[in-house]
């Protein structure tokens, strides 16, 4: 416990005053590794041995002697209290080195599942990206509808996720500015250091101090490649645009997964583009917090260990019955989904689900599965509004489920003074007839096309 606290109050005082994230970042890191040798040092002294037995037993009969004596009861000692200690940190570490676990298995699926690779253009691109930042690895780059920011996963074959329809929803210059970002994590390995880094919080999970020197690590880490990136786009303000850009089209994807090295996010992502944009001001901010450190870091360990390792396991499932598939799946396959115990049936339940769908069994390709995460990317793209995502969207509900229609009357400026509207016809819909239309209109004039017919009945 004071190894622990010393090291961090340590890197409180080395802190203060250096603006260099490299070095902020280097000095959290060999602070954890600090805190880690420290406990291993401490952990083998502990250890049972020759040496330990011999000196328990030097204590036993001294604290025998000196009771019978009749001078005093045996005297407090910490040692008597590390049997009872030591289950309950085992359990803790197994339940936080399980929940890293997970976490690596949901990241690796995250790979495979709601994914498709970028247009040939965009690849290309990320291959002239990367030679400019030296990285020597291959990065493939795929679209998911399973994450609400860009993310970096692997780390011999790295990926880079963004969501569907980001590469067309921003101008090409600032989703170039964000794929540096992440491929400023690939050329410095971050991914295999916050798994690694993952194993020693797991270990100290006990010490609100580790959880500090984490939380400053991932703080500096985002901050070495906003540097990288902002050198390498032509500068800070263009960069923090783009940062700007990707918070504002977050909101428009609402909450889905957090990836595993991210671009950005929450409220750091404004601390984030004030650093780069107002950097003297940021520092007497940093110098102003610093009193309060020690009281944010207790609240920190407690923020960290809100969500159980199961929920954040099962949420990736949760949301592909939610969002991904929630227009598709029909009653009786919700409620068996809903009553599965663990992911593995889910995982089970989801190669079925699409099997089942397949228009050629048999083959690798799955064209109803490629053609509805399409559907998904052309919505999020087209028919989202400053508040709702495209998908959520009546239009984005419509086109999920029956695909694009094959006449479209559209009036954006209203007919005869009246709102804007479409009206989508479809030759033949299978179930329910054949000229069926559909008609939405946007009474507040702000994108918000609400559907009037009733596509179930036959127009």
């Amino acid at each position: 416990m004071w190894q622990c606290a010393a090291v961090a109050l340590l890197l409180v005082i080395a802190l203060f005053g250096i603006r260099s994230s490299r070095i902020r970042y280097a000095l959290a890191c060999v602070a954890l590794m600090a805190a880690l040798l420290g406990f291993v040092v401490t952990f083998n002294q502990y250890l049972p041995g020759p040496r330990m037995a011999a000196r328990n037993a030097v204590l036993q009969v001294a604290s025998i002697e000196f009771h019978e004596s009749g001078l005093a009861t045996a005297p407090f000692r910490a040692e008597n209290f590390l049997p009872w200690l030591a289950p309950i940190w085992i359990t803790g570490v197994v339940l936080f080195q399980l929940r890293g676990l997970l976490g690596w298995i949901a990241a690796q699926r995250m790979r495979k599942l709601g994914v498709c690779l970028a247009p040939e253009d965009w690849q290309k691109r990320v291959s002239d990206l990367a030679v400019r930042l030296r990285v020597a690895r291959t990065v493939a780059l795929l679209e998911t509808c399973l994450a609400d920011t860009p993310a970096v996963i692997g780390y011999l074959r790295p990926v880079i996720l963004v969501p569907a329809g980001l590469l067309t929803s921003m101008p090409a210059s600032q989703v170039e500015a964000i794929l540096l970002h992440e491929l400023a994590h690939v050329r410095r390995g971050d991914y295999l250091v916050n798994l690694l880094q993952t194993v020693a919080e797991g270990l100290l999970y006990y010490h609100p101090a580790v959880w500090w020197i984490s939380s400053v690590i991932r703080a500096e880490r985002e901050h070495c490649c906003d540097d990288i990136a902002a050198a390498a786009a032509g500068g800070a303000h263009e960069y923090a645009s783009a940062l700007a850009a990707l918070e504002q089209t977050r909101w428009g994807f609402e909450n889905q997964v957090t990836a595993a090295v991210a671009a950005t996010g929450g409220s750091g992502l404004m601390k984030r583009i004030q650093r780069l944009l107002y950097p003297q001001q940021a520092l007497r901010l940093r110098f102003a917090a610093a009193p309060l450190t020690i009281i944010a870091v207790g609240l920190l360990a407690a923020w960290q260990s809100t969500a159980t390792p199961a929920q954040e396991n099962s949420r990736p499932y949760m949301m592909w019955l939610n969002e991904d598939v929630a227009y598709i799946i029909s009653p009786p396959e919700r409620e068996t989904f809903v009553a599965l115990r663990n992911n593995e049936e889910r995982e089970k339940f989801i190669l079925q689900f699409w099997k089942r769908r397949d228009p050629t069994p048999g083959t690798e390709q799955n064209e109803f599965k490629e053609e509805h995460y399409r559907r998904i990317a052309y919505s999020n793209d087209r028919f989202k509004t400053p508040s709702i995502a495209g998908w959520k969207t009546d239009r984005g509900r419509i086109y999920i489920i029956y695909g694009p229609s094959d006449e479209k009357e559209s009036h954006p400026s209203g007919r005869n003074g009246g709102p804007p509207e479409e009206n989508w016809l479809y030759y033949h819909i299978e179930g329910l007839g054949d000229k069926v239309i559909v008609s939405f209109v946007d009474p507040s004039k702000d994108g918000t096309y609400r559907m009037l017919s009733d596509p179930n009945k036959k127009q």
